[in-house]
């Protein structure tokens, strides 16, 4: 189940990740297995959250950000 699956993303619900749950959620987004397209971009969203927050938790998946910058022109 996706702890995130209210479409909220707390303080509290960031702070209650561990790092099970990170690679949990981790494996999905690489898996990319989602009912719907919005399943996996509230994950994507977890995500960043835990990277901004807890970066500790994510530094082995920061990979799945695409935070690379990029130029719109």
């Amino acid at each position: 189940m996706n702890p995130a699956s209210n479409n909220k993303i707390s303080e509290d619900l960031v702070n209650s990740f561990n790092e099970e749950m990170t690679f949990e959620l981790a494996t999905r987004l690489e898996e990319e297995n989602y009912a719907t397209p919005f399943d996996g971009l509230q994950d994507w969203h977890l995500l960043r959250a835990l990277a901004i927050n807890r970066p500790e938790l994510t530094t082995k998946y920061i990979h799945l950000l695409d935070q690379e910058p990029f130029d719109e022109n």
